[in-house]
């Protein structure tokens, strides 16, 4: 008899859903669906739709979400919702569902995507079954650290994008300043996201029209979008030093978490932001400011670093973590 599987990667901006039947030892996709987030009150508007679109009742799900888990519910960080994994059991009779973070997803993902899918900025020396971390800016900043355990890794939740911002140079701790006077405390994540560059070209702009008549262009508080366009159709010269800001700080933080995890089995960097702007990625700034750690640096030169430019790679991660839960289930009931 065939089972479904259902996955989802539910964010901030957008909810993409997805189900697979398992036929005997081989799953196949069954059908996707991609939802504007801002337009449903609740997920469960959103899963009601996709149940009835696909036709199928799960057997299991595993749900990547962008917010904390606390006993398998979360509140999403940027949306009004909450979803429960036993609420979702219960109401539309989903055997075993499974709520976790959606860099856990992504996280996850890692090791079925092909090589195609990712682009080395350093190469270095990878260390097989060592540490990994998945980092990525996007509508927020998501970090999960994957840990080998024994036959595949295990994704580990963390809520790292709100850490501090810790500047490196003048212009950032200028920057820190100028946020500081909005926000008091300045994560990282209020640099590492979409309004994260909207505030750093904010910033600039602030410093090169100062004292003089120039007017300075206003953008909203998500506005990263914006910045990229300007900077690679029009060349707006702030928008250019925006970014490169932005990649400088990118490459910091993650050289940070590069040391914290020990992470010589690579620093991938995921997210809607860092496919748009590979180009400069690719630019000596990033992997130099990743480097840049004094006495061990390095060690950080050894360590491989990868973008992730598969925009489904959450999805791929929260399905596969699905298989592996009817692959429990499986073992469980001939125990």
């Amino acid at each position: 008899m065939d089972q479904y599987l259902l996955s989802g990667d539910i964010g901030g901006t957008k909810t993409l859903l997805c189900s697979a039947v398992v036929r005997g030892e081989e799953v196949e996709f069954h059908h996707e669906h991609l939802y504007d987030s801002h337009q449903y009150d609740d997920f469960d508007a959103i899963l009601t739709d996709f149940l009835e679109r696909s036709g199928c009742q799960p057997v299991a799900a595993c749900l990547a979400v962008a917010g904390p888990i606390v006993e398998q519910q979360v509140h999403l960080t940027n949306l009004p919702w909450t979803i429960s994994a036993a609420g979702i059991a219960e109401k539309f009779s989903i055997p075993a569902v499974k709520i976790i973070n959606d860099f856990e997803g992504t996280a996850a993902s890692i090791e079925i995507l092909p090589q195609d899918d990712l682009i080395t900025l350093q190469a270095g020396k990878p260390s097989s079954s060592a540490m990994r971390v998945v980092l990525g800016a996007g509508t927020g900043m998501g970090v999960a650290w994957l840990a080998w355990r024994g036959q595949y890794y295990e994704p580990l939740a963390t809520e790292a994008g709100h850490i501090d911002f810790a500047p490196t140079s003048a212009i950032q701790i200028e920057l820190l300043r100028y946020l500081m006077v909005r926000y008091h405390r300045v994560s990282i994540e209020r640099l590492l996201s979409g309004q994260g560059l909207t505030h750093i070209f904010n910033f600039l702009q602030t410093r090169a029209t100062e004292g003089t008549h120039l007017k300075s262009i206003e953008l909203n508080v998500d506005d990263g979008a914006t910045v990229t366009r300007l900077a690679f159709e029009h060349h707006y010269p702030i928008a250019l030093q925006a970014l490169d800001l932005f990649v400088e700080i990118y490459g910091t933080y993650a050289g940070n978490l590069a040391l914290a995890g020990l992470c010589r089995g690579g620093v991938y960097i995921a997210g809607g932001i860092a496919p748009r702007i590979i180009r400069i990625l690719q630019q000596p700034g990033f992997i130099e400011a990743f480097c840049n750690k004094g006495r061990y640096s390095a060690l950080v030169r050894d360590i491989p670093v990868y973008v992730v430019m598969n925009p489904k790679a959450g999805l791929l991660g929260a399905g596969l973590l699905a298989q592996r839960m009817l692959q429990h289930q499986a073992v469980s009931s001939r125990q």
